[in-house]
């Protein structure tokens, strides 16, 4: 068995290869109880949460643009009745290593259904976090040499269930990966607020292309960390967005490579300035799913870039 290539330097190199989220058989409508974030929390209040046939057509219509660009796609093999959708959190890759995330309770039966891509990769590349340490790829953004990653204080993460990483998570990671630089954001979070809820820090940060980001302020608890980001990128390379356009999911879109850019017909404000500022933007309606919680940077875990 050919072992399976690992390199992810940042979020924006040309795509070799990834692991897409299964739409096959995500067991329909849950309880309001069996809800974990509140997106899904108001849909389901407002019986607008999406049917099947919406989410396993709007999932093959992404497949197909990465069939388009020559990514090879791999995927999680099914779970009946389980919501597979969003890939991203159950592992992430950086550098030339694959990290089993530590998820939360409600998702834990997704990690085994990748067992057998994880196979492929070599033991001395794979890394498991402690019991006690806690993150989801969508709260790791990698951009070169620095690490951003979201966090939640203690006190959030005992109070709140929509906390993902842990200073524990942060700390175990800035240790196993000390050649690059980390740094931790704290995030808003409410279980019940949409436009107050960060959920992972890709829902409110995203760096594209070269030298461009997105960024939503309201989703970080320091306004300093946003300056940080703002300086790092800079005034004019940097496109803010307000908390309706971030529960929209704005931030989430995801880079095929550093001119090609998946991102919703609906956000019209964001496509515009990325046309304007060279991008190829193509369009796929991601609506139902996003009454889920994510995107497109929540359906995708990368395993290759350029």
């Amino acid at each position: 068995m050919s072992e399976l290539s690992l390199h992810v330097p940042n979020e924006t190199n040309r795509l070799n290869s990834l692991i897409l989220g299964l739409p096959d058989d995500f067991g329909g409508t849950p309880s309001l109880e069996a809800c974990y974030d509140p997106q899904s929390r108001f849909h389901v209040n407002n019986n607008t949460f999406p049917l099947q046939k919406e989410v396993t057509n709007e999932l093959n219509d992404l497949l197909q643009v990465f069939h388009k660009y020559d990514v090879v796609v791999y995927r999680p093999e099914n779970i009946i009745g389980l919501n597979q959708v969003f890939a991203r959190d159950i592992g992430f890759v950086l550098g030339d290593k694959f990290v089993v995330a530590n998820v939360i309770e409600d998702r834990k039966e997704e990690v085994p259904a990748i067992k057998s891509i994880t196979d492929k990769i070599s033991p001395k590349k794979l890394i498991k976090l402690p019991k006690d340490a806690f993150a989801e790829g969508g709260d790791i953004i990698i951009h070169n040499n620095y690490v951003f990653v979201g966090v939640s204080n203690d006190e959030d993460y005992q109070k709140l269930q929509v906390t993902r990483t842990n200073y524990n998570g942060f700390n175990f990671l800035k240790e196993k990966f000390s050649h690059l630089q980390f740094f931790a954001f704290e995030l808003n979070k409410s279980d019940h607020i949409p436009e107050d809820n960060s959920l992972h820090l890709d829902c409110c940060f995203q760096p594209i292309g070269e030298n461009k980001a997105i960024i939503s302020p309201n989703g970080f608890k320091d306004k300093n960390d946003v300056n940080q980001l703002i300086k790092l990128f800079g005034d004019d390379n940097v496109l803010l967005v307000t908390s309706k356009e971030m529960s929209n999911m704005y931030t989430n879109i995801f880079s095929i490579s550093k001119n090609v850019i998946i991102s919703d017909p609906r956000f019209v404000r964001l496509n515009d300035w990325l046309e304007k500022n060279g991008f190829t933007v193509e369009k796929v309606a991601y609506n139902e799913i996003s009454k889920m919680g994510g995107l497109f940077r929540c359906s995708t875990l990368p395993l290759s870039r350029e």
